[in-house]
């Protein structure tokens, strides 16, 4: 079975027009937006895996340091995200502990082991079915807006709780650590292209 690419058909990465190539692709630009016209999107893997292991790397003092700290008669108490979980659930807030919980941990770590998966099964490490692999790829990109869930009830309480100096809520660096780890799977999930998972299947095809 042949796909766009055997038929020397691409897709402009921008105005998303289909393109017949009739010349060589490094010379031909979509005739709308005159974008330069690529098969695939270029370094897709490797822009992914960058994104995806500083993803990693930012997850350790997204939850080793206070993602903010609560100030109430002059003593200053920090939590990270773990301490503040089990802090809510202590106070029978176990339904928000658990959302809490979720959001900030098993999702980011869900969407980064996902991702990794799916890098390795392109590059032929591992073997994973090509619809499983599309289906995590949606699941992890459908998903992934609700990882800024904590940031938003940071704010929330920010908002709701500062009252001078008798009683304040402060924002800490693993809010802003945890914030990067957000955007930085969005810009892995982002930066993958879908494509890929079908083009291994299809060498295998045709073999």
């Amino acid at each position: 079975m042949q796909n766009a690419k055997d038929n020397q058909i691409a897709k402009c990465h921008e105005c998303h027009l289909l393109i017949s190539v009739k010349e060589d692709i490094k010379r031909q630009h979509c005739p709308r937006c005159f974008t330069q016209v690529h098969f695939r999107i270029p370094s897709s893997i490797q822009k992914t895996w960058a994104y995806l292991l500083a993803a990693a790397f930012m997850m350790i003092p997204a939850n080793l340091l206070p993602i903010s700290t609560l100030t109430s008669t002059g003593k200053a108490t920090p939590d990270t995200i773990m301490s503040g979980t089990i802090a809510l659930a202590k106070s029978n807030d176990l339904g928000i502990a658990i959302i809490i919980f979720v959001a900030s941990i098993l999702v980011p770590l869900f969407k980064i082991i996902g991702l990794g998966l799916i890098l390795l099964s392109v590059q032929n490490k591992i073997f994973i079915a090509p619809k499983r692999k599309l289906l995590l790829f949606n699941a992890i990109h459908w998903i992934g807006k609700w990882s800024i869930m904590d940031l938003f009830v940071i704010s929330i309480m920010v908002a709701v709780i500062n009252r001078g100096n008798l009683l304040s809520v402060d924002p800490g660096y693993g809010a802003t650590c945890f914030g990067l780890v957000v955007v930085l799977t969005i810009l892995a999930a982002e930066s993958f292209d879908t494509r890929l998972i079908w083009d291994l299947n299809h060498k295998n095809e045709r073999k």
